[in-house]
């Protein structure tokens, strides 16, 4: 299963009757405007449920746990199997695939545990940006779908660069720009957010529509349910065990011939 940025330097140009934001202050407006970094701290552990549609036409379910400090358990179930993706919070991962050619248990590529502790940082990666190495900077304001929105450049510590589009009146999160991996190969990829919804005081998008640009990869995460602090269990961050193969169809008995009366 398969499961450009443009800027016009033309802030000279504008009057200066108001001070102009700084990445900083937008970054503050925008943990505030999904319930303040002190509220987003106090959550220890998360679990979503929802649905997931792959193009073209392929659907599943998904669920995904998280819990403190960057632990991360996710499984996808589409056509009656199960994906598997587990991060221990300590550097080590493991996946399993049924639809790969090895379906066992099979340890994080490389890749994978280079960016899986961003992916396990229900935070987000504004919340103290700088005490985890990560650099900020206002790449612009522009029109996403009729609404002016702030351009956010993200580099993170491994090197990473991403861009983050913000509302720029509610400060909620639009859109998503970076890249994937996608069987050794990097792919642009876009996130669109979308239903947002508060949660125990906390503003959560309950539909993310993703895609990679100039390829036919889509897919669509719609949250049915976003749970906050729930109790998860040590265990759902450790090796899994391997799946056990489908069980061999019983042979079928063959008919004797009867005795005449």
């Amino acid at each position: 299963m398969k499961i450009k940025f443009f800027s016009i330097a033309l802030l000279g140009f504008l009057p200066l009757a108001a001070p102009a934001q700084t990445a900083d202050e937008i970054v503050k407006k925008v943990l505030d405007a999904r319930g303040g970094a002190d509220k987003i701290k106090t959550v220890l552990s998360q679990r979503v449920t929802g649905h997931v549609s792959f193009a073209p036409g392929m659907e599943g379910t998904f669920v995904v746990e998280l819990k403190r400090p960057q632990k991360m358990h996710t499984e996808i179930s589409v056509e009656s199997q199960k994906i598997i993706r587990i991060y221990d919070g300590k550097g080590s991962g493991w996946v399993v695939n049924p639809f790969a050619e090895n379906k066992d248990v099979q340890p994080m590529s490389a890749e994978d545990l280079k960016s899986i502790s961003d992916e396990a940082d229900f935070d987000g990666p504004l919340v103290d940006y700088k005490a985890k190495g990560n650099q900020i900077e206002l790449a612009g304001k522009e029109d996403l779908d009729g609404k002016p929105a702030y351009r956010l450049k993200l580099t993170s510590h491994n090197g990473e660069i991403r861009f983050y589009l913000f509302d720029a009146s509610s400060f909620l999160l639009l859109k998503w720009e970076g890249t994937r991996k996608i069987e050794g190969k990097d792919y642009p990829w876009e996130s669109f957010f979308t239903d947002f919804r508060e949660v125990q005081g906390l503003k959560y998008p309950f539909k993310i529509d993703q895609d990679s640009p100039g390829t036919d990869i889509k897919q669509t995460l719609t949250a049915e349910k976003i749970e906050i602090n729930p109790q998860i269990d040590e265990s759902r961050f450790a090796k899994p065990t391997s799946p056990a193969p489908p069980a061999a169809a019983a042979p079928q008995e063959q008919a004797r011939p009867r005795s005449s009366d």
